[in-house]
């Protein structure tokens, strides 16, 4: 089985999967580190995993080993970034994974990006104070 790679993006964050079928449970290495040691936090390491659950839904006997590189952002937007990425890989080994994935808006780019500031201003938006007198 040859190895499947999908890049995923979400505001900073930029997430590069390679992924293959496996035997036994499901392996996921992030930069070197197992889900647990990356994200510690279990609501944003659940993001990562729902495509691979939404993936056994459509055929339980497969699993896979998944190698992620995960730079720039925060933790969330590179789980969303991550999960995006692995959506995409699962779509190219199985195109009956496309219509869950799709229905769930895992392979919408959520294409929100901070707004830049702009001069005169505080911040993007927030002017200073303004003074009567």
């Amino acid at each position: 089985m040859e190895i499947i790679n999908a890049v995923g993006r979400r505001k900073a964050a930029i997430a590069r999967v390679y992924l293959k079928k496996a035997s036994g449970a499901v392996e996921i290495k992030i930069n070197g580190r197992t889900l647990d040691e990356y994200f510690p936090i279990k609501d944003i390491a659940q993001k990562v995993l729902d495509p691979i659950q939404t993936a056994k839904e459509v055929d339980s006997t497969v699993d896979y080993s998944i190698h992620a590189t995960l730079n720039g952002g925060g933790l969330k937007g590179q789980a969303e970034a991550l999960r995006m990425a692995i959506s995409r890989a699962l779509c190219k080994v199985n195109i009956d994974n496309r219509k869950p994935l799709k229905d769930k808006k895992f392979l919408t780019r959520d294409a929100r990006e901070v707004e830049r500031k702009k001069f005169g201003l505080r911040k993007a938006r927030r002017s200073s104070q303004f003074s009567k007198r």
